[in-house]
């Protein structure tokens, strides 16, 4: 193979894209990414203007065990790459006018938290996070480095066991009334579900795992942003040789003898040994895959619960604002009526929650000394109609409730950059299904290998990565799903 080095294509430069292809260069193969946009890093692009940078789409940096393990792969640490800094408080919560709580990174001062809100519920906090920090243990080791292909890779009586400790036929909802009862602690360890893809009461206890990465390992940030990150991760990759093509856009994928033999570009044709598809796996699969080669039909994918989709905003301000942290959660409103407006009955909400992030408050580099950098992110159910108008109605909605919870007067009048970001762009920009915004629901019906297969069926050379796959959505999944695509790529030139 070191003579004659098999050629991958890799479809695709986020997070797991990026992974595979330096996973597979470092053991010796061919790799060439073709990426649709300007710049690499998927969702995790950057916009700058006028001194402010904007980190596009991921801004919570959780599980930072996932980023050391990856880059030690390649004898690298993200110090190397970044400088992180673990955020005390790690968020702020808004519950009503000047009503919040801060989380503190502090394990004490968290018990002393809890017991402030409802006393006595330290000791229910142990036991939680206690089950909480075995799931992912269990989780971490067990479970997400597994392909997923059939259900015999989980027919071993030692995963059985653990499994049978890992509630996955118990939901958040009843998890967390277990233990607590005040509902701002609910609210608080109910909220990471939220942006998983279903209501508390559809997601499996298992995922209280969530609440270990925030409570217990914490919430960090890589100065100069998120996209730090993918610069770190197109360093590895360079160095190992991957050739990375910006503004390609794959059109179709020319299959013969169940093989692939062609893949068209707007910029031409390239051949390749082994396909790894990091690019949406629904359009990947119904849009350039031959309809005979086609993994699944329209029908599957349009019972698929997706994730939410978001309605987001970069704004940047020519004034400080007062009583926010780096990361600010606003639950003044009803949780289950967002829920429901965006898992039940899909549509725009009435009184919807946003987050509200401020990285200008931990990193100066990101926003001109005199301003503020703010990323407003509001869920959303994918696949409803956007246009400007409904865009500018939930920004005022936003900027409303956010300046009588915090007390800041009059921010229109300080914003001096300002651009919108909602479901036709993440269509547009990643072919991203119906604009979803983190990829497949983590329900229990779409677990493990009830999710999207990651090989292809019909095709000997392809598999898919990436969030609409195993593991599941979010950075530190989609780092392992690369990882795990690019060993299974591996096996099938040793087959």
């Amino acid at each position: 193979m070191q003579n004659h080095p098999k050629r991958i294509i890799v479809i695709g430069a986020g997070f797991a894209g990026l992974a595979a292809a330096s996973v597979l260069a470092k053991k010796g193969f061919k790799v060439t990414i073709l990426e649709k946009n300007d710049q690499p890093g998927g969702r995790a692009r950057v916009w700058e203007k006028d001194g402010f940078k904007f980190d596009m789409g991921p801004s919570w940096y959780w599980m930072p065990d996932v980023f050391e393990n990856y880059f030690s792969l390649f004898n690298h640490h993200p110090k190397d790459f970044y400088q992180l800094k673990r955020l005390d408080p790690g968020y702020r919560v808004y519950y009503g006018a000047h009503d919040y709580i801060d989380v503190p990174a502090d394990r004490g001062q968290l018990d002393e938290l809890f017991d402030r809100l409802e006393p006595g519920s330290s000791a229910g906090l142990k036991q939680f996070l206690d089950q909480a920090g075995y799931k992912y243990k269990v989780g971490m080791n067990e479970y997400v480095f597994r392909p997923s292909h059939s259900v015999t890779e989980f027919i071993d009586l030692n995963l059985i066991r653990k499994s049978l400790n890992m509630q996955l036929l118990t939901n958040m909802r009843k998890h967390v009334a277990k233990y607590f009862k005040n509902p701002k602690l609910v609210k608080l360890l109910e909220f990471p579900v939220l942006f998983l893809g279903a209501t508390p009461q559809n997601t499996p206890a298992l995922y209280s795992m969530m609440n270990y990465a925030d409570l217990v390992l914490g919430t960090w940030y890589p100065f100069g942003g998120m996209n730090e990150i993918v610069q770190g991760m197109v360093k590895v990759a360079e160095e190992l040789g991957v050739e990375i093509k910006l503004n390609t856009e794959v059109t179709a994928i020319d299959i013969a003898d169940q093989q692939v033999s062609k893949i068209r570009t707007v910029s031409g044709d390239f051949e390749a040994d082994f396909v790894v598809a990091g690019a949406d796996y629904e359009h990947v699969d119904q849009q350039l895959l031959p309809k005979q080669k086609r993994n699944y039909t329209p029908e599957y994918w349009d019972k698929r619960v997706m994730s939410p989709s978001s309605l987001l905003f970069y704004i940047g301000t020519d004034c400080k604002i007062d009583n926010i942290q780096h990361h600010n959660l606003f639950f003044d409103e009803d949780f289950e009526k967002h829920a429901d407006e965006i898992y039940t009955h899909p549509k725009w909400p009435e009184k919807p929650l946003f987050y509200v992030c401020c990285s200008s408050k931990t990193d100066a580099s990101v926003a001109p000394p005199e301003g503020e950098n703010l990323f407003f992110l509001m869920p959303l159910a994918p696949g409803l109609k956007d246009d400007e108008q409904l865009r500018e109605k939930y920004f005022n909605i936003m900027l409303d409730r956010f300046e009588k919870l915090t007390g800041n007067k009059d921010i229109r009048q300080h914003i001096v950059v300002k651009r919108s970001y909602a479901m036709d762009d993440f269509t547009a920009d990643y072919h991203s299904y119906k604009g979803n915004a983190y990829g497949l629901a983590n329900t229990l019906s779409q677990t493990a290998f009830f999710k999207p297969a990651m090989r292809a069926k019909k095709v000997k050379n392809l598999l898919f990565t990436g969030q609409l796959t195993v593991p599941g959505p979010g950075v530190p999944p989609a780092l392992i799903s690369g990882q795990v695509a690019a060993e299974e790529a591996a096996k099938y030139f040793k087959e």
